[in-house]
C-alpha cells in the first residue's frame, strides 16, 4: 500500500529550494524504481520454488551494506505503507525502526542504520528519538527524505 499525499501551495511555498529538490528528487526515485520493477518483472522467467520480494527487486545505488540497507527500509515503507505511532498496523504499514528491522541481515546492522537515521533526524529536525519525531510528522515525506539522507550519510562514510 503506496501513502501518497497532497501539499497545497502555501505549504509547498514555505519549503527551501532544496527541501523542494530532495522531495522531487524522492519522486523521481520512485517513477524510476517502479519503472525498472516493471522491467524485472515483465522480462522475468517464472520460477514456482523460488519467492521474490518487491524490495529486493530494486538494485540499490549503494555498495556498502548499511546505505543499502537504508535504502531497502525506504523502498519498503513506500511499497507497504507509513505507520505513524505503532511498530506496524493492520494494514500491513510499517514505522521507520520496523522497517530497518525488516531489511536488516543482524540485529547489529539494524542498530547501525538506526543510530544513523537518528543522527541524520537529529541534525536536521532535532528531535530526541526516532519514534517520537515519527509521531510528529504528519505524512510519510520527511520520513522518506530522512532515509535518504541517512543512507547517503552512510554512504558517504563507506558503512
Amino acid at each position: 500500500m503506496t501513502t501518497t499525499t497532497t501539499r497545497t501551495a502555501t505549504q509547498a511555498a514555505s519549503l527551501t529550494l532544496d527541501e523542494r529538490l530532495a522531495l522531487t528528487s524522492l519522486t523521481m526515485d520512485d517513477r524510476l524504481d517502479a519503472a525498472g520493477l516493471a522491467v524485472s518483472v515483465n522480462t522475468a522467467r517464472i520460477d514456482t520454488e523460488t519467492t521474490v520480494h518487491p524490495q529486493t527487486a530494486i538494485p540499490s545505488p549503494y555498495r556498502t551494506p548499511i546505505a543499502a540497507l537504508l535504502h531497502r527500509a525506504r523502498i519498503r515503507i513506500q511499497a507497504d505503507g507509513w505507520c505513524r505511532t505503532e511498530l506496524y498496523d493492520e494494514t500491513g504499514a510499517v514505522c521507520p525502526i520496523r522497517a530497518i528491522r525488516l531489511e536488516a541481515a543482524s540485529r547489529s546492522q539494524a542498530d547501525d542504520a538506526a543510530f544513523l537515521l537518528l543522527e541524520t533526524i537529529r541534525r536536521h529536525w532535532q528531535a530526541d528519538t526516532i519514534p517520537s519525531w515519527n509521531a510528529q510528522q504528519s505524512n510519510a515525506i520527511p520520513v522518506l527524505l530522512a532515509f535518504g539522507r541517512a543512507a547517503q550519510l552512510a554512504n558517504d562514510r563507506g558503512l
